[in-house]
């Protein structure tokens, strides 16, 4: 069975419409989540990049605990709905934090290694492999030296449970991405060239038997 992934427009016009509630999936990416904000040295950072900021919340969190106060933040989303509550959000730190619509490019108009933080979390699971390699050689691309790309995914399980509802879970997907949100379990060290990237911390954290990847990598 051939894999259909949402495009563009059917991603937006999902998450338009999800909107808010995408805050109530924090009982199961809660744990990664901190684990990623523990790990990623966000300390260390003078200009970081979120791709699918979605409603805010990961960087409000960045900006109240873990940015120096000297960091510029920039929140990429596709979804109308997304931008407004990231907007709304981070609005008391506008002078430091903006938020821009994509059209559903993977190519942004920002200078060659230019950030020191790529991060995305839960979006890479939404696009389709070819997608994927595009926005990771642009994350490269933007990156400086050393620079930490952070990656946060739906995984494939590890236990008895979470292995029968991951793939549940793919199976679904194949028949109808939709009703999953366009999310489907992957592997995210499958589109990290070992050329390009440097892995310093990987580890599988799982929540009510949903199993999330994370993936923190320097630039080589």
């Amino acid at each position: 069975m051939n894999r259909h992934f949402l495009s563009g427009e059917e991603i937006k016009a999902f998450y338009d419409q999800f909107g808010s509630k995408q805050d109530w999936q924090k009982f199961y990416e809660g744990p990664a989540i901190r684990t990623l904000l523990g790990e990623g040295a966000f300390d260390t950072s003078d200009a970081i990049l979120e791709f699918g900021c979605g409603t805010g919340s990961f960087a409000e969190e960045l900006l109240i605990q873990y940015l120096p106060e000297t960091a510029s933040y920039l929140g990429i989303d596709i979804s109308s709905t997304m931008v407004n509550l990231a907007r709304q959000k981070l609005s008391p730190f506008k002078n430091r934090a903006n938020i821009e619509q994509t059209t559903g490019s993977f190519h942004f108009d920002l200078e060659t290694q230019s950030i020191d933080h790529f991060v995305s979390n839960y979006v890479l699971d939404l696009l389709s492999p070819e997608d994927i390699k595009t926005l990771l050689n642009e994350a490269h691309r933007l990156l400086k030296q050393d620079g930490h790309l952070c990656l946060l995914s739906l995984t494939h399980g590890q236990t008895i449970f979470s292995k029968m509802l991951t793939r549940t879970w793919g199976y679904i997907h194949r028949l109808r991405p939709s009703l999953v949100g366009g999310c489907r379990p992957i592997n995210l060290l499958n589109y990290l060239s070992d050329k390009q990237w440097r892995i310093d911390y990987q580890h599988i954290s799982s929540a009510f038997a949903i199993p999330s990847q994370i993936i923190i990598a320097s630039k080589i």
